[in-house]
């Protein structure tokens, strides 16, 4: 098994390095979000950092990079406070993938892949069309890192739409039926198999006897 020290880890080609550790976290979520300039510019820009915050209320998080530089989700989202989350399917990884480019605020990826922006009739941010999972999001607050610069925004799920024959009796969405895609690192996309649910678990009963 080889061995990286921190010391190793920061003298390593940045690009070996930026690879490497966005690898060893493990497979993370891949989602397209939307969202729209106050002129009505669409944004959208695939994310590998969504996560769970809570259920009750339901709410998201995701991390933004240092915001030197152009970051048109955040400056969308901060100035409308609505967004959407939609997740990636085998089908549109490829062209899902090259919303990873950076854009000027004034140009849209819808015009640039063959993603196509889908409205609902109650909200103004785009969702991204034919995604088998589509969120409606509220900023709600965001919190500095100041360990590295970044950003947590969270948000709560004001409104979810899911293809109905992802929905099992429980309320679990079996994502893999839908062939949703993970990332491993910054651009390889993986498409997860469910193989296996355990159920929910309480603590077993010691017998001392």
């Amino acid at each position: 098994m080889k061995y990286f020290s921190e010391s190793n880890i920061n003298q390593l080609d940045h690009i070996y390095k930026i690879n490497l550790i966005n690898s060893c976290s493990g497979y993370k979520s891949a989602n397209l979000i939307g969202s729209i300039s106050k002129d009505g510019v669409e944004n959208v820009a695939v994310f590998s950092s969504v996560t769970h915050i809570g259920s009750s209320p339901a709410m998201l998080g995701f991390f933004l990079r240092p915001t030197t530089v152009l970051r048109n989700t955040y400056q969308n989202l901060k100035a409308t406070g609505i967004y959407t989350i939609n997740h990636i399917h085998r089908s549109i990884a490829e062209e899902a993938h090259h919303t990873s480019a950076k854009y000027d605020a004034s140009i849209s990826e819808f015009d640039l892949t063959e993603l196509q922006a889908e409205y609902k009739s109650h909200f103004a941010a785009p969702f991204v069309e034919g995604a088998p999972i589509q969120l409606e999001m509220q900023f709600v607050e965001e919190y500095h890192i100041k360990a590295n610069d970044t950003i947590l925004v969270i948000g709560k799920i004001s409104g979810l739409y899911i293809n109905e024959d992802l929905i099992e009796e429980d309320g679990f969405i079996n994502l893999s039926k839908a062939e949703i895609a993970a990332i491993n690192g910054l651009d390889g996309y993986v498409i997860p198999e469910t193989k296996m649910r355990y159920g929910y678990q309480r603590p077993k009963t010691l017998n001392y006897n």
